[in-house]
């Protein structure tokens, strides 16, 4: 019999010890995944856009009180010397995952968020990365001290963004896997700095950098960062994603909005939302 450690009614235990059957009561808790926004690139010596924020964890669940979902937009990247824009946040419930920051130009440092963007080429304003928060992402890689040069990727929910070295551009740095949806998949990448040899988008759905074409855009539904792109449009970043699964010996949530998708696999039933929404138990 299942240890009841979460928030049900007495009726609801003495129903299921009658039957033994605990697909009569909602779930306990949930696992969840919560990705944000990835933040947009610029076009003006660009660092890649940063990622944006992760968190994984379980969550308690309360009958009949509807939990909030928002998936998180990507940031938009920028042509010209325009500050692109940082992705906007994701929420389950009390649980939100910051927006990814948006890369360097020429003139402005790297944004921070879940992820910090990348550092741009030239000044030493313009080469500082932005910053993460901390345990939903990593700070983005310095760019070169030469105008016009390498610029630096952003950071990403596993590694940081790499540096510039020279005219190579940084890579945006790597994501985080998750098998929570029942297919192992990484989210969360950083995007490349532009250059003469521009980086590669992180892990993750991170965009790739560019040089006489427009970046990389991050990946939808997985949060990457956007690539930077001298002289054109930076790529924007991809929109988040909130994922939960909880065992399918509990019984299906009462009614949900934002017409997530349900699934069941692997003993689990799965609830994965793209636009914002809500669920109830």
């Amino acid at each position: 019999m299942p240890q009841y450690t979460g928030i049900w009614s007495l009726t609801e235990v003495q129903q299921a010890i009658r039957d033994n059957n605990w697909t009569n009561i909602p779930p306990p808790n949930v696992e969840y995944l919560v990705v944000a926004g990835g933040g947009g690139a610029g076009a003006s010596d660009p660092g890649g856009g940063g990622a944006g924020g992760l968190l994984a964890g379980f969550a308690g669940v309360v009958t009949g009180s509807a939990i909030t979902v928002t998936v998180g937009g990507g940031g938009t990247g920028r042509s010209g010397s325009t500050v692109p824009g940082s992705g906007s946040n994701s929420v389950f419930g009390s649980v939100t995952a910051t927006g990814g920051g948006y890369g360097a130009t020429s003139s402005t440092p790297g944004g921070s968020g879940g992820s910090g963007g990348g550092g741009g080429s030239g000044s030493a304003g313009a080469r500082t990365p932005g910053s993460a928060v901390s345990d939903q992402g990593n700070t983005g890689g310095t760019g070169s001290s030469t105008v016009g040069a390498g610029a630096a990727g952003g950071g990403g929910a596993g590694t940081r963004g790499l540096d510039a070295v020279g005219n190579i551009g940084g890579a945006g740095g790597a994501g985080i896997a998750s098998d929570i949806s029942g297919t192992r998949t990484t989210y969360a990448g950083g995007g490349g700095g532009s250059a003469t040899t521009s980086g590669a988008g992180g892990a993750g759905g991170g965009g790739a950098g560019a040089a006489g074409a427009n970046g990389g855009n991050g990946t939808a539904n997985t949060g990457g960062g956007g690539g930077g792109a001298s002289n054109y449009t930076g790529g924007n970043g991809g929109s988040g994603i909130v994922i939960i699964r909880y065992p399918d010996t509990y019984k299906a949530a009462a009614s949900t909005t934002g017409s997530p998708t349900v699934t069941t696999s692997g003993g689990f039933r799965i609830y994965y939302w793209t636009s914002s929404g809500s669920i109830t138990f």
